[in-house]
């Protein structure tokens, strides 16, 4: 799974759309009888992990400490994974957050913290309403309609023109995820590993789109001499939720977790916490032509390990079924990562016990 966003922490099998659904902006909310959740108006929490990197600022929001005085555009900015990243920026940057907007409230909650918010749709393409003199751009917006014409202009063809009109970065950061990988084993996929359509059975344009949208990076990286880095993300998560968060409600609902057939699905997630430690230096390593390495952590660790996990925490026990379409494993090697930004710190258990007392710290002893 990429980004929730990445991206991504949606898919649930049979299940996705009574327990899910995600737009073009990335905002997620929970249906079929759990309670609504918009990613946009969680507050942002900022653990005591990486205290060297991260800061608090005089009005208390946590900050990017390498990252001061700049102009950064955001794209996607409603969705689990900006919103904390755009709050934090914005303590010390003048940030600029573009998605559709379609919940006022999440709006609200971003221009609060300091971002100025523009209501752009990526599938059409028009960013005359920005500035265009951006020192960074972070691009963490995807579309998972299933319509072919609509996920190819805003994964793919947007980034391209939101390129050019970018064009005096000094670095572009383009989010992908590891669903554009499908190698015939269950190895850790490095950069080079073999691509194609693994996210076919439950969200038919995602790795096909975002294959595209990464041949559209390096392309424009090229011919517009900018500095890009792609980053494939692998299973995002943290106080702002993520799959595990899905994951628990289905535990709570009593529905049926589905997993591949075989062995543990493994994944390598990566803590909300480490995704603002590393990514101004995934921005530092921005080269032309554009550097692609994976963003994940440093732990291997399965689907099913750590909903059991969840399970403990708050007394359900999950109920796994095996189906064939479901999404199958996914980990990632981290040698590249290490190379060029080090490593992660959240342990995977810290992380997910955080993300469940966040949302029902009635059900987490202490």
């Amino acid at each position: 799974m990429g980004e929730v966003d990445d991206d991504l922490g949606t898919a649930v099998g049979e299940h996705a759309q009574l327990v899910s659904g995600v737009d073009a902006d990335g905002e997620r909310q929970i249906v079929g009888g759990f309670h609504t959740i918009d990613d946009g108006r969680t507050d942002f929490a900022l653990g005591t992990q990486n205290s060297d990197s991260h800061e608090v600022n005089p009005s208390g929001r946590p900050t990017i400490s390498p990252m001061r005085g700049a102009k950064i555009l955001i794209t996607g900015v409603t969705g689990q994974v900006a919103t904390p990243i755009a709050r934090a920026l914005a303590a010390d940057n003048e940030v600029w957050g573009v998605a559709r907007f379609n919940n006022p409230q999440a709006q609200q909650g971003l221009e609060q913290a300091g971002v100025r918010c523009a209501a752009v749709n990526l599938a059409v393409g028009d960013f005359s309403a920005l500035p265009t003199d951006f020192d960074y751009v972070v691009n963490l917006a995807v579309a998972k309609t299933g319509r072919w014409d609509k996920d190819l202009a805003a994964n793919a063809e947007s980034v391209g023109l939101l390129m050019a009109h970018c064009r005096e970065a000094k670095a572009f950061l383009h989010t992908s995820s590891a669903a554009v990988y499908d190698p015939p084993g269950d190895e850790p996929r490095s950069e080079s590993a073999a691509l194609g359509d693994n996210h076919k059975h439950l969200f038919p344009t995602y790795s096909i789109s975002k294959i595209a949208g990464e041949t559209v990076v390096r392309t424009m990286s090229r011919a517009l001499d900018l500095p890009a880095t792609i980053a494939r993300f692998n299973v995002p998560y943290g106080d702002n939720g993520g799959w595990p968060y899905y994951q628990m409600e289905m535990i709570l609902a009593g529905i049926p977790i589905q997993v591949p057939p075989g062995g543990p699905a493994l994944y390598n997630p990566i803590h909300e916490d480490d995704i603002l430690v590393t990514l101004p230096k995934l921005l530092d390593v921005a080269s032309v032509p554009a550097t692609t390495v994976n963003w994940c952590g440093d732990q291997t660790v399965s689907l099913q390990e750590w909903c059991a996990y969840i399970g403990e925490l708050v007394g359900r026990e999950p109920v796994f079924t095996e189906d064939p379409n479901a999404l199958r494993g996914g980990p990632t090697d981290t040698t590249r990562m290490h190379e060029l930004i080090g490593g992660t710190s959240v342990d995977w258990r810290d992380g997910i016990r955080r993300l469940v007392t966040k949302f029902h710290p009635e059900l987490v002893s202490s």
